[in-house]
């Protein structure tokens, strides 16, 4: 692997795999891009068709989805910015990836990720989108490109990793600029336990039925202090989520 002299990556492979992220730097690209094609459209649809997920229609549709749970909130936070938190809903797969990948980062460059769109309905696509776009499903999201090319070098190399790990289809945009990506829940879920079984015991994965409270009494902490340690806002967490658990001082 090509090492960097680019100080804006701050942090070593080694210091984010002992946070317990799925650290994936970039690595020699060649036959690889992102510019999109044709067969990527075509997989991304068979692999929503695969997990028989609805294209949804309205947004009277979208919210019904939220209330069932196939949808779930995401929010800004330290290593995310969304460009609108009204709204901002996605698969749980979809909304793990996010947080991971934002800490990831955020680590790496010093700057938030920014999440430009989640799901949207069919009915409220802008019109140079793709008729076939999964965006509908709720499986894709698109991210800002950043103006640090240090940045855009650090994130097209993930996502060109993550894309031949067969989890993802990532494609630069350029009208507007931003980095479309479509995640493959079922794939993403078995990454992210491939990734877990070696995680240290510092963390920990939020199960069905988890709350703060009862977390912090299975690890030993306290509640303000696994927030503090979270950077979370508030109580919510959800299924998938990987928290980090302080230590006893």
């Amino acid at each position: 692997m090509r090492q960097r002299n680019d100080t804006s990556f701050r942090w070593t492979a080694s210091h984010l795999l002992i946070l317990g992220l799925a650290v994936v730097l970039p690595a020699d690209t060649n036959g690889q891009s992102l510019r999109g094609s044709r067969a990527s459209l075509d997989l991304q649809n068979r692999i929503a068709a695969q997990h028989d997920f609805t294209y949804l229609a309205t947004s009277s549709q979208m919210r019904r989805f939220v209330e069932a749970g196939y949808l779930v909130r995401v929010r800004s936070n330290g290593d995310v910015r969304l460009k609108w938190e009204r709204g901002a809903y996605a698969r749980p797969e979809v909304a793990l990836f996010i947080e991971r990948l934002g800490r990831q980062y955020r680590a790496a460059c010093g700057e938030q990720l920014v999440v430009t769109s989640l799901t949207r309905p069919t009915s409220r696509q802008p019109r140079n989108a793709s008729p076939r776009s999964v965006h509908p499903t709720g499986m894709a999201i698109d991210l800002r490109r950043s103006g640090r090319r240090a940045c855009r070098g650090w994130l097209e190399g993930t996502l060109l990793e993550l894309e031949r790990a067969g989890v993802l289809e990532a494609t630069r945009e350029s009208r507007p600029s931003h980095y479309h990506v479509a995640v493959f829940p079922n794939q993403y879920s078995r990454y992210v336990e491939s990734r877990l079984a070696s995680l240290p015991r510092s963390t920990y994965r939020v199960q069905s039925g988890d709350s703060l409270s009862t977390i912090a009494r299975r690890t030993g902490t306290t509640v303000s202090r696994l927030a503090a340690a979270n950077g979370l806002n508030g109580n919510r967490i959800y299924a998938g989520q990987v928290l980090r658990v302080p230590t006893a001082k």
